[in-house]
């Protein structure tokens, strides 16, 4: 089962910028193709790692999108003790996506 945690407008604070180690954050929408098969790679992943996966819909939190300057989707975040550490943006398989994040453990 996925442990992708999907973000619904509460306490992202809490859930991402107060975390200490690695947190991946997807902001996506669901009309978006590239969003849509990215989804099943970050299920695949959430399983497989210890750090926390967080999703955004970007149509329901447009302030947030707004605040870490989204502009296309899929953007994905890669959050270091709660700061960003690196920005990803369109689609990347599960071997570019944990690579990146390694880079930063």
């Amino acid at each position: 089962m996925s442990k992708v945690f999907h973000y619904n407008g509460e306490d992202f604070k809490g859930e991402v910028v107060s975390t200490k180690g690695i947190t991946l954050v997807d902001f996506f929408a669901t009309w978006c193709g590239p969003c849509q098969m990215l989804g099943p790679v970050l299920d695949d992943l959430s399983e497989e790692v210890d750090y926390k996966v967080v999703k955004v819909d970007v149509d329901q939190s447009r302030d947030l999108a707004a605040e870490y300057g989204v502009r296309s989707v899929p953007t994905m975040f890669i959050f270091k003790d709660g700061e960003v550490a690196e920005q990803m943006i369109g689609f990347l398989t599960k071997d570019e996506i944990k690579d990146k994040i390694n880079s930063h453990l």
